[in-house]
């Protein structure tokens, strides 16, 4: 018999979620999407449900985010429907944690990328680990940070979230607090015990009790590096201050750069500057720019290069950033005729 691939139980005032496909990193299905929104939606209204909870099985991690595979190999066949589907259902999934009526935590334990953190990143409490690897690395696969990424990144402390989508790398936890991407920390050896405790006790209370010491933020020392590079709307011109920086930091943060798709760094950094009043407000922007990357971007290109044939030699079009002009960027951001009301 094949095990569900997420797992739900209750547990006194306290319902659990756990993502059960360890094999696969927890990558998320629209199935899981399905049956996780099924029962948030179950446990909204429940009286004996105080608080709900949100983790990973395995040793390696909450989540490595979208099963991007099986939305690769859709739209390759010509058929958006599941890419559509997914999208639409994940990011209402994602509005309901962030305006959830009940306390909403979410274990960040180990890889927590994409999918992971919009399914964490938008709750009321946030817990790392010393574990924790928390990224967006969408421009790498030629798609944009979405599930709100580009909402979340927008609001990081400086310029620390342009850092992070453009690069598309991975924080730690002490990091992912500094860029106000989580809340608490906790040493991985007592989330057993944390998630017993919270079976029971006031989320708040529970939480305090179980903090850990946060070790010095690496990203710290690179603020003012990172704040003066990135400002602006500019690929180019973020690029060309990297470059004239003496810090090998940023000169390792250029190099990294350019080897994303040029195209999915300029849609970033413009939907990043977009100025959103609301999460609603990204998410629906986001599902554009989700939809124009299997369109016309370089999503299907780059999932190739790293998941199926896994050559790491993606042949991005158009291959420069010079490349990509103004025109070729706004098509990205224009709605589509079959464009769904996603909020509202």
């Amino acid at each position: 018999m094949t095990e569900s691939e997420i797992l739900v139980s209750e547990n006194g005032s306290l319902g659990r979620i756990t993502l059960n496909r360890p094999k696969a990193l927890n990558s998320l299905t629209l199935g899981m999407v399905r049956e996780m929104t099924e029962a948030v939606e179950r446990w909204r209204d429940a009286e004996h449900i105080r608080a709900i909870l949100i983790d990973g099985a395995g040793e390696r991690g909450l989540c490595a985010g979208g099963d991007v595979r099986a939305l690769h190999d859709a739209a390759k066949a010509g058929d958006e429907s599941l890419p559509a589907a997914f999208w639409t259902e994940e990011y209402r999934l994602n509005s309901a944690l962030a305006n959830y009526p009940k306390p909403v935590v979410g274990i960040m334990d180990g890889i927590c990328m994409g999918g992971g953190v919009g399914i964490t990143a938008h709750g009321s409490h946030r817990v790392v680990t010393e574990r924790s690897k928390v990224g967006m690395p969408e421009t790498g696969i030629g798609f944009i940070p979405d599930v709100g990424g580009t909402y979340l990144m927008s609001r990081t402390p400086g310029e620390l979230g342009t850092h992070l989508a453009l690069t598309g790398g991975a924080v730690g936890g002490a990091d992912a607090l500094y860029c106000d991407l989580a809340d608490h920390y906790v040493d991985s050896a007592r989330l057993p015990e944390l998630v017993e405790a919270l079976s029971s006790g006031d989320v708040d209370e529970v939480l305090a009790a179980f903090a850990a010491p946060v070790p010095e933020p690496a990203l710290a020392e690179h603020r003012e590096w990172i704040d003066a590079a990135y400002a602006g709307s500019d690929v180019e011109s973020v690029l060309a201050r990297l470059r004239d920086r003496p810090e090998q930091a940023a000169q390792d943060a250029a190099t990294t750069i350019e080897t994303k798709s040029p195209t999915a760094l300029k849609v970033t950094l413009r939907a990043m500057r977009s100025g959103y009043d609301s999460l609603e407000q990204a998410l629906t922007l986001e599902y554009r720019l989700a939809m124009a990357c299997v369109r016309i971007g370089d999503f299907v290109e780059g999932v190739r290069a790293a998941l199926v044939d896994k050559d790491r030699n993606p042949q991005w079009s158009p291959t420069t950033l010079s490349e990509v002009d103004e025109s070729r960027v706004q098509k990205f951001f224009e709605p589509a005729s079959d464009e769904p009301k996603l909020f509202g």
